[in-house]
C-alpha cells in the first residue's frame, strides 16, 4: 500500500501560525481572595505590615491617653496610672483608660468581623451588620427600655448580646429555608429583610413613648464616651470565643474565594463552613456593639486597608484587619475630643465623615477588586 510521506517540516518564518502555535501559553495566575495575584501576595511583607500596625495601635493608645478637652503631660499620664490616688488619676483611670481600652477593643471586633463577613459573602461592600447583628441588638435595648423600664449598662450589654445572637440565628434560619447555603446570596438577602423588619419594630416602640426614645437616642449614635469598663468582661468571652472561630474560619474563607462549587470539590464543607464564620461575626459584633452601640464603617473599611497592606491570604488579612480596625475606631475617637473641646463629638459622627472619604478613596483607586 501506497502511503504519502509526511510533508517536511518548514522554518518558523514560513507560516506566521507556526510561530503562534509553538510559542508558550502565558498562564495567568488565579487571584487570590483578595483580588491580587499569587505570587504578589507571597512577595507582601506582611510580618512587617503587622508590626506597623501593632506600633500604631500603641501609639494610638498613648495618645489617647494624652489628648482631650483636657491635655495632660505624658508623665502626669503615667504618674497617675501609676498612682490612682493623685488628683488627675480619677481623668485617667475614670475616663481615658476605659475609653482607649473599649476603642481598641470594639475596633479590632468589628474590623476582624468585617473581613469574616466579606470572605463569607464574596462581596467587598459587606458590612457586618447585613446579618442584622445591629438591628437586633437595637431592638432588644429598646426592648428593654419599653418593657422593663431599665438601662443599667449591664443590662443593656446582656439584651445586646442576647438581641444580636437571635437576630443571626433568625437570618440563618430564613436563608437555610431558601436556596441552601452554597451561595452567599440568601444570606445577604436574608439579612437585609430581617434587618429592616426589626428596625421598623424599634422605630415604633421608640417613636411611642418618649423615655424609650431618650435612651435609644444615646445609645444608637454610637460612642466612647462615659463608657466604664463594667461590662467589658461579660463582653470579652464572646468576643474571645468570636476570635477562634475566625481563626478556624480563615482557611476555608480562602477556598471560597474560588466558588461555592469549586471549595465544595476541594473538600470543603459549605455548612460548617458558614456556620462557623456567621457564628465568629455574631459574636465580634455582638460584643462591640453591647459596648459601644452600634459603629458604622469601621467593619467596612477595615479590611480593604488591611487587604492593600497585606494581601488576600485570610491568614494574615484577618489579624491585620483587626489591628487596621482597632487603629481608625481609636483615632476617630481622639480626633472627637479635639474638634468638639469640651462638647465632644460622638466617634460614630466622625467615623462616618471620615470612613465615608475613605472608601470613596478606595473605590476609585480600584482597591475593591472582585473577591
Amino acid at each position: 500500500m501506497l502511503t504519502q510521506d509526511p510533508a517536511p517540516p518548514t522554518s518558523r518564518g514560513d507560516h506566521p501560525r507556526t510561530r503562534s502555535a509553538r510559542s508558550p501559553r502565558t498562564v495567568r495566575v488565579p487571584r487570590t481572595a483578595g483580588g491580587g495575584r499569587g505570587p504578589r501576595a507571597l512577595r507582601s511583607p506582611a510580618p512587617a505590615a503587622l508590626a506597623v500596625l501593632l506600633a500604631l495601635a500603641l501609639a494610638v493608645a498613648a495618645a489617647s491617653l494624652v489628648l482631650g478637652s483636657n491635655l495632660l503631660p505624658p508623665q502626669t499620664v503615667a504618674a497617675a496610672l501609676l498612682d490612682p490616688a493623685r488628683d488627675v488619676g480619677s481623668v485617667v483611670w475614670g475616663s481615658r483608660v476605659p475609653r482607649t481600652v473599649l476603642g481598641l477593643f470594639v475596633g479590632a471586633c468589628l474590623g476582624l468581623a468585617g473581613a469574616v463577613m466579606q470572605g463569607q459573602t464574596r462581596n467587598p461592600l459587606a458590612d457586618p451588620g447585613l446579618f442584622g447583628v445591629s438591628a437586633g441588638a437595637s431592638l432588644a435595648v429598646v426592648v428593654g427600655v419599653y418593657v422593663l423600664g431599665t438601662s443599667s449598662v449591664l443590662t443593656t450589654l446582656w439584651l445586646a448580646l442576647v438581641g444580636a445572637l437571635v437576630a443571626s440565628v433568625l437570618v440563618f434560619t430564613v436563608a437555610a429555608l431558601g436556596r441552601g447555603l452554597a451561595s452567599p446570596v440568601p444570606l445577604a438577602i436574608a439579612g437585609s429583610a430581617v434587618s429592616a423588619f426589626l428596625v421598623a419594630i424599634t422605630s415604633y416602640l421608640v417613636l411611642s413613648d418618649e423615655t424609650t426614645l431618650a435612651a435609644y437616642r444615646i445609645w444608637v449614635v454610637g460612642s466612647l464616651s462615659g463608657r466604664t469598663l463594667d461590662g467589658f468582661g461579660a463582653a470579652f468571652v464572646p468576643a474571645l470565643l468570636g476570635v477562634v472561630l475566625a481563626a478556624l474560619n480563615a482557611r476555608s474563607l480562602d477556598t471560597l474565594a474560588l466558588g461555592a462549587e469549586l471549595a465544595r470539590g476541594l473538600g470543603e464543607h459549605l455548612l460548617r463552613t458558614r456556620l462557623i464564620g456567621l457564628g465568629a461575626i455574631t459574636l465580634l459584633t455582638a460584643s462591640a456593639v453591647a459596648l459601644s452601640g452600634p459603629i458604622g464603617f469601621v467593619g467596612l473599611t477595615a479590611p480593604h486597608l488591611a487587604r492593600a497592606l497585606v494581601g488576600g491570604d485570610h491568614r494574615r488579612l484577618l489579624p491585620a484587619s483587626a489591628l487596621v480596625g482597632a487603629v481608625v475606631l481609636l483615632a476617630c475617637d481622639v480626633v472627637g475630643r479635639l474638634v468638639g473641646g469640651t462638647a465632644e463629638v460622638s466617634v460614630g459622627v466622625v467615623l462616618t465623615v471620615v470612613g465615608g472619604v475613605v472608601f470613596i478613596l478606595i473605590v476609585r483607586r480600584g482597591k475593591t477588586a472582585a473577591l
